[in-house]
C-alpha cells in the first residue's frame, strides 16, 4: 500500500484482541524506531518493550489508557544524550521521541497491527513503576496489537481541517 493510503487508514486502536504479537513483528517496529531521524542524529530514544503480565499491569497503574493491549511500548528519551538548541537551549528529545513513536505506529499499521498514542499518564508513576533512570524522560505509551473483531476508528477519525486552514504560501 502506498504511504498516503497507509497514513489515512491507520487509526488509534482502542480495542485489542488478546492475540500475542509475534517477535518478528516487534522487531520490525523496533527497526522502524531505529531508522527514525533525530536532531543531529543523537538518537536519544529509549524504548521499553512491555509484553508480560506484570509489566502490562504496571502500565495500568500509570494510565487508564492501556486498553488491555498484549504489547505496549514505553517511548522515552535520554535528556543527557538529546540535542539542545544552541541559541536558547531548547530540548529536542521530546520531538525526537515523537518522531520515533510515529515511525513505530506507521510500521505497526503496515504489518497489520494497531496502536494508539497515550500521552495521558503521570510521569512520576511511570518513573517509579518502571524504575527509570533519572535521565530518562517518558513521552508516550504505545499500546500495540491486533484489532478486536469489533474495533473501529472513532467518529472523529476522518475529520480533518482543510489545507487552507493550515497551509500558508508566502503569507507572513
Amino acid at each position: 500500500m502506498d504511504f498516503l493510503t497507509l497514513a489515512k487508514e491507520r487509526f488509534s486502536l482502542r480495542k485489542f484482541s488478546d492475540r500475542e504479537v509475534e517477535q518478528e513483528k516487534i522487531d520490525i517496529i523496533l527497526a522502524a524506531a531505529q531508522t527514525a531521524p533525530t536532531a543531529v542524529n543523537f538518537q536519544p530514544q529509549k524504548i521499553l518493550v512491555l509484553t508480560n503480565k506484570e509489566q502490562l499491569e504496571k502500565v495500568n497503574k500509570c494510565t487508564k489508557f492501556g486498553f488491555n493491549a498484549p504489547l505496549n511500548f514505553l517511548v522515552c528519551y535520554d535528556k543527557e544524550i538529546s540535542w539542545k538548541r544552541g541559541n536558547d537551549g531548547h530540548e529536542e528529545g521530546e520531538i525526537d521521541a515523537a518522531i520515533v513513536a510515529t515511525h513505530m505506529m506507521l510500521a505497526a499499521a503496515d504489518i497489520g497491527l494497531g496502536t494508539t498514542w497515550v500521552g495521558s499518564f503521570n510521569p512520576v508513576d511511570v518513573r517509579e513503576q518502571f524504575n527509570l533512570p533519572e535521565n530518562y524522560v517518558p513521552v508516550a505509551f504505545l499500546p500495540t496489537g491486533y484489532a478486536a473483531e469489533d474495533a473501529k476508528p472513532s467518529d472523529a477519525h476522518i475529520t480533518r481541517k482543510s489545507l487552507s486552514q493550515m497551509v500558508f504560501y508566502n503569507k507572513f
